[in-house]
């Protein structure tokens, strides 16, 4: 005897056997999808919500306008109002332009599908969404930390007005030094006290640290009362309680740049053994030396952060080297990696710019990070462009059956880049700041 099946994934019972359509039997299962890709990508960002945001449509950029401060006087009987002498205030804009489109994809073929349990499908889209994610926290980051580097966009004579801000932690460049809660806690109480002097509001002040800071914070202040004692004793056992230090409430993540990587590992061994991969090289045009034997490029340039398989915009700006968009071969080391040039030939040493491909805002290189260890900021620190939100697409129809499966993908069009300089706090160990790129 036949079972009565179950129309799970068919609208209306629809009895048909193929995609697309009313005839497809997958119908409600990639809604479902749709779904958990959104949830995945909403649970592993933090950063998002917490600068500006604004949405780019019909353009490939989007403008932010500043205006300088203002200065009063007093009127004199008689005289016409008709404007401040120094035509204040003063404006200066500052434009984000959209990276191209980031996307992560699967396929999952259909007789998987059938013979696995159904969850395979949602187990993918959260990947898909974390993925996605990770990239979107890590730009703003980066580019919060090189607004703190920053000065001021209004530059018109005779008017000041404040840049971007970095306090050392310790002039050690390590691990423990920028870990240690007494080391943090009085970053924030200075940080708080420069956005305060800068006349940055204190309304949506926060800081985003690494894991290891967080948790040190937590167990260092939680008898000093900086966390709510209606949730300390669940605070230090769950290591999510709201630790608010000087008015900036507190984050943690692993994509803010910290000792020129990201994040922490499973299993330290030691201080400092924590960090995670180094950072992609990412955004502006850097400037390098290569040498060429046969089709095999290295280009040189210290701290590089490019891993296998990125796609670079290479120029020889000098010698042989055959200008192109190329994927990272090899990387030897932490100061070259290899091409492969579309022609052969021989060039001892001679120099170079290359870019990631696809990038085109400036996110800095790894190098450029090497003491940063924490981001204190405001809402107008920084502004994210959204020409796409994170949607998902899939194949379907004829495409569907030719493969048997369907490729599932997930896609963000944005750009990231700091606004307003003054409403960014860097902390960094080491004898000197970080430069500004």
């Amino acid at each position: 005897m036949n079972t009565n099946q179950v129309g799970v994934g068919r609208i209306n019972l629809s009895t048909g056997i193929g995609y697309d359509g009313a005839s497809d039997k997958y119908a409600t299962y990639l809604k479902l999808f749709s779904g958990e890709m959104f949830k995945g990508f909403q649970h592993n960002t933090i950063a998002r919500d917490l600068v500006t945001k604004r949405t780019l449509k019909n353009g490939k950029s989007l403008q932010f306008i500043y205006t300088g401060r203002m200065t009063s006087s007093y009127h004199q009987p008689g005289t016409a109002i008709l404007g401040n002498a120094d035509k204040a205030p003063p404006v200066a804009e500052k434009t984000i332009v959209m990276d191209d489109l980031l996307i992560s994809s699967a396929f999952v073929y259909d007789l998987d599908e059938t013979l696995a349990h159904y969850e395979l499908r949602g187990e993918i889209s959260r990947k898909i969404g974390y993925a996605l994610a990770e990239n979107y926290d890590r730009k703003i980051f980066r580019a919060l930390a090189r607004g703190a580097r920053a000065a001021s966009p209004i530059s018109a004579s005779g008017f000041a007005e404040p840049g971007g801000t970095q306090i050392q932690l310790n002039a050690t460049n390590n691990a423990i030094q920028a870990t240690t809660a007494s080391n943090l806690v009085n970053g924030f109480y200075e940080a708080a006290s420069v956005l305060d002097e800068k006349g940055v509001s204190s309304d949506g002040r926060v800081a985003v640290l690494n894991p290891r800071q967080y948790y040190a914070l937590i167990q260092a202040t939680g008898d000093s009362g900086l966390i709510n004692r209606d949730v300390q004793g669940s605070a230090l056992q769950s290591g999510k309680g709201v630790v608010e230090i000087a008015g900036i409430k507190i984050y943690k993540s692993m994509n803010i740049p910290f000792l020129g990587k990201f994040g922490t590992t499973a299993a330290p061994t030691n201080a400092g053994d924590f960090v995670g991969p180094d950072m992609d090289s990412a955004g502006g045009t850097i400037t390098a030396a290569y040498a060429r034997s046969n089709t095999a490029i290295t280009v040189t340039k210290t701290a590089h952060g490019i891993s296998v398989g990125d796609k670079v915009t290479f120029t020889a700006t000098a010698g042989a080297g055959t200008t192109g968009v190329y994927t990272v071969a090899t990387v030897p080391n932490a100061n070259t990696f290899t091409i492969t040039d579309t022609v052969s030939g021989s060039v001892s040493s001679s120099a170079c710019t290359y870019s990631i491909f696809g990038i085109n805002n400036s996110y800095g290189t790894s190098g450029a990070f090497d003491g940063s260890c924490g981001l204190i900021f405001q809402k107008e620190g920084a502004g994210i462009v959204e020409a796409i939100g994170p949607q998902v697409q899939t194949t379907n129809g004829d495409i569907s059956v030719v493969y048997q499966g369907d490729v599932i993908l997930g896609r963000l069009a944005m750009g990231a880049d700091y606004l307003n300089p003054a409403a960014c706090v860097e902390l960094y160990v080491g004898s000197s700041a970080p430069a500004a790129f």
